[in-house]
């Protein structure tokens, strides 16, 4: 029966790619072969068109501006001047060089969204000062590896703007969504650090205070350090979220005004060359081409799949087995995070949300509310061994004597605390609908 080849499709599909077959070649040829066969070539007939309105879909311009600013930000120096401010004001506090480390990540999330980038800069520019300060390698890359995902979730968010179109619900009202669950999630990693701090003093001491008056110094003003550093780049948040929640501009219409900010920006730090917007813009070709050739092998999944029943199977298999709305995304909510332990967020956005979404609207679920949560699950597969991308980024960067062990065992605790506040925003829907 033809549903029952639409899960065959789909566990071949997701068996390929855990076998390291290109994502998008796998999503697109398999999803061919098994529709030229169970439904004929005449169904192709719609591939293209579906593939034509996926392209014209004005939502997903968002993404090539969101990563040109990211990348273009990533030049400009500003994690590196907002990490030497917050040392400067937090480094006398035991554990405060991690705490202004989360609060840069923060930072860098609204102001860019590109997770690697922002681990990368991180753990260039903090990790071996906080291990020449005296700190526990597993706190130190823990604090690094979890806040370089804030990106995930804290708008503006290249995969709340992928879920969007998937979910087919606006990006904006994600991006309002998204703003106190991203807000919690950093106060509970600043508690965290606090408890490390007040309970194994060891692990995250204060900075001298005879160095942090000669950093102070050596760097100049104090009113230009915290201009530089928060000012230029709120007014840019200020500028892209601002717009967005206030209904002036769309998301991507917000996207275009980021990216030329981010351009102003670095122009004003002195880093622009054309040597760097070339940069910029092939970095931001190729991660834009990855994205849509990924998007284009979903279309054909996606159309598949449909055409020969799977989602209506799926729907009558729930119905049967009289799963509760409740059960039903439990059991997501587990398929998802384990999917993290091996699979790229990209991939699950556009594997398991495509098969899923229409249990949910027959559920009558909030989708808005159903995209935060698969968010902050997604941020998880960033940071779950053994193919979490972020402990990857920072292993690259961190220095011989940090092991990919003290990675492990540092990344655990910011991980359970994710998955304590995805508990909390299931049974407190509020967390998550209370800004809209």
């Amino acid at each position: 029966m033809p549903e029952y080849y639409a899960l065959i499709l789909f566990a071949l599909i997701f068996l390929m790619i855990l076998s390291g077959y290109p994502v998008a070649f796998t999503l697109g040829g398999v999803s061919v072969i098994f529709g030229y066969f169970a439904l004929g070539p005449e169904f192709f007939n719609f591939l293209p068109l579906r593939i034509f309105g996926t392209m014209n879909n004005a939502v997903l311009m968002a993404v090539p501006l969101f990563i040109f600013m990211g990348i273009m930000l990533e030049k400009s120096g500003l994690a590196e001047s907002m990490l030497e401010t917050m040392a400067l004001l937090f480094g006398r506090f035991r554990g405060g060089l991690a705490i202004a480390v989360i609060i840069v990540g923060a930072m860098l999330a609204a102001s860019t969204g590109i997770v690697g980038a922002t681990v990368i800069t991180m753990g260039l520019i903090s990790l071996p000062t906080m291990l020449k300060r005296g700190y526990s390698p597993e706190l130190a890359t823990g604090t690094i590896a979890s806040s370089g995902t804030l990106g995930q979730i804290i708008p503006p968010s290249v995969v709340l703007v992928l879920l969007g179109s998937v979910l087919n619900v606006s990006v904006g009202d994600l991006f309002k969504a998204a703003v106190v669950p991203g807000v919690a999630l950093v106060l509970m990693y600043i508690l965290y650090i606090v408890g490390v701090a007040w309970l194994r003093p060891q692990h995250a001491p204060s900075m001298p205070e005879e160095e942090i008056t000669n950093f102070r110094a050596a760097k100049g003003s104090m009113f230009s350090k915290v201009f530089t550093a928060f000012i230029m780049p709120l007014l840019l948040i200020v500028a892209v979220l601002g717009s967005i929640f206030a209904g002036i501009a769309s998301p991507t219409e917000a996207a275009a005004v980021g990216a030329l900010g981010a351009t102003i920006l670095t122009i004003a730090s002195g880093k622009f060359r054309f040597t760097t917007l070339k940069e910029v813009m092939m970095d931001t070709t190729h991660l834009t081409a990855m994205v849509f050739m990924i998007l284009m092998g979903a279309t054909a999944f996606s159309l598949v799949f449909r055409g020969m029943g799977g989602d209506q199977y799926l729907i009558e298999v729930i119905e049967q087995a009289q799963l509760s709305p409740a059960m039903f995304l439990f059991i997501v909510m587990l398929v998802i995070f384990v999917a993290g332990f091996f699979i790229d967020f990209i991939e699950i956005i556009f594997i398991i949300v495509p098969v899923v979404y229409p249990i949910f609207v027959q559920f009558n679920i909030d989708l808005i509310w159903i995209g935060i949560l698969i968010a902050l699950n997604l941020q998880t597969s960033f940071l779950t061994p053994p193919f979490g991308f972020s402990l990857f980024y920072l292993k690259g960067v961190a220095p011989p004597s940090v092991s990919t062990q003290h990675l492990y065992r540092g990344i655990i605790p910011f991980i359970c605390i994710q998955l304590v506040f995805l508990a909390l925003a299931i049974l407190f829907p509020q967390l998550v609908t209370g800004m809209l």
